[in-house]
């Protein structure tokens, strides 16, 4: 007989971060964003590192995995971290260890995204997988670009993030969009940087779509509030515009990584376009 295994999905509070606020909604006013996503005194926004853990009870898959801790204090000194569980207590409070997980799916390899997967070794200069069991996954477009890294890119893609999933084997390429695990499928989009993949999750008869750095936070919603960050701002108002409509015809819920005050919405077509409907913790859904 066979037994049905309800998914299960968990959020992981990383850490919080904090960046220049301008940065992160490029030409929009800051009289206009910093009304819905507040600035400190040093233009600075507290940023959430949120990842999500998707157990379909065949695979047990993280979903991007934060900063690490490879980097000295003048590279933390810049983004003051702040609050959060970590990786590994999140993933602790979720009922997870790191040998649990079978599956690490990175969006994209900038440095927030991708540098929990790999740690040093103790005493030395080594690097060490930190899921031992996982299969790390990313799209061939992004891996090719990010170890050619352009001039824009070049600091985000850090080489100690990137060659020890290659060099211990665990590297796995996405080749084109569709499903990945049961009930878990991509989308390849290209406005950010290359190939950053965008997880669509069927949980209990409702898409979750991981909104990554396509929709950062509730704020980026409409189409033409985007991060300066963005290599293709045309691309991403577009990719943005069909998730959207996407989401808005079908019901999904946006689930959102780096909004430290909304978790996850629902969205509603207004007047001024699309916009957050329902603004909900995880729990809630």
């Amino acid at each position: 007989m066979k037994i049905f295994f309800t998914m299960k999905l968990s959020p992981v509070h990383i850490t919080n971060f904090k960046i220049d606020g301008g940065a992160m909604f490029g030409v929009v006013p800051k009289v206009l964003w910093n009304k819905r996503y507040p600035a400190d005194e040093d233009n600075l926004i507290n940023l959430a590192l949120r990842s999500l853990v998707v157990d379909n009870g065949e695979n047990v898959i993280l979903i991007d995995n934060g900063w690490g801790d490879k980097q000295g204090k003048k590279f933390f000194s810049h983004i003051h971290l702040n609050g959060g569980d970590g990786l590994e207590g999140g993933l602790k409070k979720a009922g997870y260890s790191l040998d649990d997980i079978t599956d690490v799916v990175l969006t994209h390899l900038h440095a927030d995204h991708c540098g929990g997967g790999v740690r040093k070794v103790a005493g030395s200069k080594a690097y060490e997988m930190v899921f031992p069991s996982a299969k790390y996954w990313v799209s061939r477009q992004q891996w090719d670009w990010a170890v050619n890294p352009n001039p824009r890119e070049a600091d985000s893609f850090l080489e100690e993030n990137l060659l020890p999933m290659l060099g211990h084997g665990k590297l796995h390429m996405v080749e084109k969009a569709g499903k990945l695990f049961e009930g878990f499928e991509v989308r390849i989009v290209n406005g950010h940087t290359p190939g950053q993949l965008l997880p669509v999750i069927d949980y209990r008869g409702t898409k979750i779509v991981f909104a990554a750095d396509l929709i950062p936070t509730v704020a980026h919603i409409p189409l033409l509030w985007n991060m300066s960050y963005d290599l293709d701002q045309l691309a991403t108002i577009k990719e943005k515009r069909d998730i959207l409509e996407e989401a808005l015809t079908n019901k999904y819920i946006l689930f959102f990584e780096h909004d430290v005050f909304t978790e996850c919405c629902t969205v509603k077509d207004t007047t001024r376009g699309i916009r957050e409907d329902r603004l909900m913790n995880f729990s809630e859904i």
